[in-house]
């Protein structure tokens, strides 16, 4: 589970809201302003046709001085969405969907036919796994032949010490050692990344740390929409909320992992890496059947250690769109929760985000959560309608869609392991690493 603290020793080194460009005028133009005063929502309605002759906004990164948050401007929200003055820190918590009961075993999600059934989940039992958002022990044997796998598949794992806590200013060795392609400073990817989807106007939509109670408010407002998803899943709650975890995939949203406690990765040891993906791997499958093939570091914190691990356990690491060192596609709405960001900072951080996606030559990837009712209002409410809205039309679909693979490649039991062979092959080669 994040927590505020863990949030902000990474802010110190890595601004979280995207920087702005000025909104593409041709958008901007029928733009309805929201003011973070009003007591209601403004209403659903159609944008105007663009003015193809209107000129073009400056590309200038204008970051958004702290204090002086401006109204925002959307083109259409929900007409049913909760107040802007109500999305706040200490909200009243909002009467909560129905949860799910447990699927039939042995149902398949319609869009994997192929797909193995899912398992009867009454018999799973707590004890049997880590406790709740809590590192997961080393000396299991589980995390053992986990282990073993590791050293066995053939990926060499770099010798990097491990980071410590504070961000970049307290690791100013691992900051200048340009070997380690650490992403939280100073943005280095590696093309085992997935940072944006390749074609423009495509948005991979993704949502971080559920399953959680306001879940199922997201999950209703993207079936009315006809979207689908992909959410990266915390072990810890997902082993709390197996129905719903059943009811996203049958649904055909994509799963992907997320770590058992959510812990930003480069500071553990290796041994901890490993337990932290085997277990969510592990609840993933005893819950759905299939084990997911893709992952998102917590706080993007990720660097060749971490990604020669992610390889060894056949999980692609998915980011986020960075544009530059300092400005991610990041909206900020986790803290909303706790009172670091407010809900009109999070619509500033979208528009600022919408006025760089037309500076870029392919889509984009965002970072959004469904952990907290905040985060749940503020997409269904404003920024999923707004987007919805936008012209030209954005292809909104999971990363693996957004990537132009098979819904079935992103789960390693029905992966054909051709068109999207998994990170490690059958090969076996002596192995290299500090494990």
């Amino acid at each position: 589970m994040k927590t505020s603290a863990a949030r902000l020793l990474l802010a110190a080194s890595l601004p979280l809201l995207a920087a702005a460009n000025a909104h593409d005028a041709r958008h901007h133009h029928a733009r309805q302003n929201v003011d973070a005063a009003a007591s209601s929502s403004v209403a659903s309605a159609s944008a105007p046709a663009a003015s193809a002759s209107a000129p073009a906004a400056s590309s200038t990164l204008l970051p958004t001085p702290t204090g002086t948050i401006p109204p925002v401007s959307l083109l259409a929200t929900n007409p049913t969405a909760v107040p802007l003055t109500s999305i706040v820190v200490n909200a009243p918590s909002a009467a909560t969907s129905q949860l799910p009961t447990a699927a039939a075993a042995g149902s398949v999600p319609s869009n994997i036919p192929s797909a193995p059934g899912i398992p009867a989940i009454a018999t799973l039992a707590p004890a049997n796994y880590p406790p709740l958002d809590k590192p997961p022990p080393t000396d299991s044997p589980q995390v053992l032949q986990w282990i073993q796998d590791v050293q066995n598949s053939g990926v060499t794992i770099p010798s990097f010490t491990p980071t410590v806590a504070g961000g970049c200013p307290a690791n100013p060795a691992a900051v200048s050692d340009s070997t380690r392609c650490w992403w939280t400073c100073g943005g280095c990817t590696r093309k085992t990344d997935i940072t944006t989807c390749p074609d423009k106007m495509t948005w991979g939509l993704t949502y971080d740390d559920g399953p959680a109670p306001y879940t199922p408010d997201l999950l209703n407002y993207l079936e009315q929409a006809k979207l689908k998803s992909t959410f990266f899943v915390v072990g810890s709650r997902a082993i709390s909320y197996p129905a719903l975890l059943q009811q996203e995939y049958l649904a055909g949203h994509q799963i992907a992992v997320h770590t058992w406690s959510h812990p930003s990765l480069t500071t553990l040891t290796n041994e901890e890496i490993i337990a932290e993906l085997g277990w969510t791997k592990k609840i993933i499958k005893d819950v759905l059947g299939v084990t997911p093939t893709m992952m998102r570091p917590p706080f993007g914190d990720i660097d060749d250690r971490v990604r020669a691990i992610c390889q060894a356990m056949n999980l692609t690491p998915v980011m986020w769109t960075r544009i530059s060192p300092t400005a991610t596609f990041d909206t900020d709405d986790f803290n909303i929760h706790g009172g670091v960001t407010s809900v009109q900072q999070v619509l500033v951080n979208w528009e600022n985000i919408l006025g760089n996606v037309s500076t870029i030559n392919t889509g984009f990837i965002v970072l959004e959560h469904d952990l907290f009712q905040q985060s749940v209002e503020v997409a269904t409410g404003y920024i999923l309608p707004d987007a919805l809205a936008h012209q030209p039309a954005f292809r909104i679909v999971p990363v693996s869609e957004c990537l132009n693979i098979a819904d079935g490649d992103a789960y390693i039991e029905t992966n054909n392991n051709a068109t999207n062979p998994l990170p490690v092959t059958g090969t076996r080669i002596k192995i290299h690493c500090m494990i």
